[in-house]
């Protein structure tokens, strides 16, 4: 290998190929999809655009395996040993895989190859646990999911990180871009070689494919991202438009995918749903890193709450320095902040977490209004009890499934009280 992979370069030598046995790499497409931020959403969206053109999907993700619509197994479900259920399931005949940086490390890939890859982004998550201690090797990592792509699929790279983008130069297949900026000079070049990418321009998706352009579909008709105002959803939304499009899906199923692709509890189960209770608004989201903290600010200034307050948490495995960045970032977002703590503190002591939260929400303003609620459904019960008319509520969580369902049931409860 010309990249010094350290001490997890067996994983790209070991794809964990539990189903080669029974010729299921040959017999439906593979889209595969990693990053740091956005692997859910992309694989959530890019599995119903396939269902629409009328495949019989099955794909995993980190809430669970879905086949054909259906929950069949509840949890994390990122791994090898995941995507070999639903690449060995006979009822199926297109996989859209989420494929998480853990799974890659422990046992490789559920594949040989995909016929398409999408790399979201790289940022700092997961630094310095399995060897891997830099954003370069967490790229490499990455990069071992691109790496896999038939010689005549396509590898989706995000223009717009530096990282992933230089991919590109490791990879043995056709390559396609997209980008937030439709002036990024690396998009121009690209298509200027008569190569594919896809961009935003006038409030619309476009797809451009050497000088040709491919009107996709406005912002004001893909629901995910709520008129234009998250970037980080337009981003899912174009790595999934490309990944199924270069899939051979047509633009009639694509577009009626993303019309249809409303965040919910049932689409899209703890990314940015929003529930609105009588006094106040409250949106759940897995945001649960600091890239991920700092993508949610333009979507949370653009609402005219009166105040607006997150529930934040750090996780336990991560550098003091990740934790205290997540609650800096938090700290500039929202005027109150409400500390809890995760249910497994993955071997750090509760008290130093939650004093690298308040640290980084002190670097910004030490006189943030701060409240420490180490239960989650307390924090939540406070957060909801003490809310002002017209706020807005953020809640982050590690389960992210128990605490769509607690806010979900304390919506009932309101509705049923009349």
């Amino acid at each position: 290998m010309s990249e010094n992979l350290g001490s997890y370069g067996k994983a790209e030598l070991t794809s964990n190929n539990e189903t080669n046995s029974n010729n299921t790499n040959t017999r439906m497409p593979i889209i595969a999809i990693t990053g740091t931020n956005g692997k859910t959403t992309s694989t959530r969206l890019s599995a119903f655009i396939v269902k629409q053109a009328g495949f019989k999907v099955g794909f995993t993700c980190s809430d669970g395996i879905y086949i054909e619509g259906e929950l069949t197994e509840k949890g994390d479900c990122s791994g090898p040993v995941s995507a070999g259920i639903v690449l060995s399931n006979k009822n199926i005949d297109f996989a859209v895989l989420e494929c998480a940086r853990g799974g890659i490390l422990r046992a490789g890939l559920a594949f040989e190859q995909c016929d398409v890859a999408i790399i979201t982004n790289v940022a700092e998550d997961h630094l310095d646990l399995k060897g891997v201690n830099t954003l370069q090797q967490l790229a490499d990592v990455k990069a071992i999911v691109a790496k896999a792509v038939k010689p005549n699929g396509y590898a989706i790279l995000n223009a717009d990180d530096d990282l992933v983008y230089a991919i590109y130069e490791k990879l043995n297949c056709h390559v396609a871009y997209f980008s937030l900026n439709p002036m990024n000079p690396r998009i121009t070049a690209h298509c200027a070689n008569g190569g594919i990418a896809i961009v935003p321009e006038n409030g619309s998706l476009t797809i451009l494919s050497g000088t040709e352009k491919i009107p996709v579909e406005t912002f004001s008709n893909i629901p995910i991202t709520f008129n234009g105002k998250a970037d980080f959803n337009i981003a899912n939304a174009m790595a999934a438009v490309l990944a199924t499009y270069l899939s051979g899906i047509s633009l009639e199923d694509i577009r009626t995918g993303l019309q249809n692709f409303v965040p919910s509890v049932a689409l899209t189960p703890g990314r940015m749903n929003f529930l609105q209770f009588r006094n106040f608004s409250v949106i759940v989201d897995f945001a649960h890193n600091p890239h991920g903290m700092k993508a949610i600010s333009k979507l949370v200034g653009s609402y005219d709450a009166s105040v607006k307050i997150a529930i934040i948490a750090g996780t336990g495995d991560r550098r003091d320095e990740d934790i205290i960045h997540l609650a800096e970032e938090a700290a500039t977002i929202f005027d109150e902040l409400i500390i809890r703590q995760d249910i497994s503190l993955r071997g750090r002591p509760g008290h130093e977490i939650i004093e690298l939260v308040l640290k980084g929400i002190h670097n910004i303003d030490p006189a943030k209004k701060t409240t420490v609620i180490e239960q989650e459904k307390e924090a939540i019960d406070f957060a909801f009890k003490n809310a002002p008319n017209g706020s807005l509520v953020f809640i982050t969580s590690d389960m992210i499934l128990n605490a769509v369902d607690y806010v979900q049931e304390l919506k009932n409860k309101e509705e049923n009280l009349g």
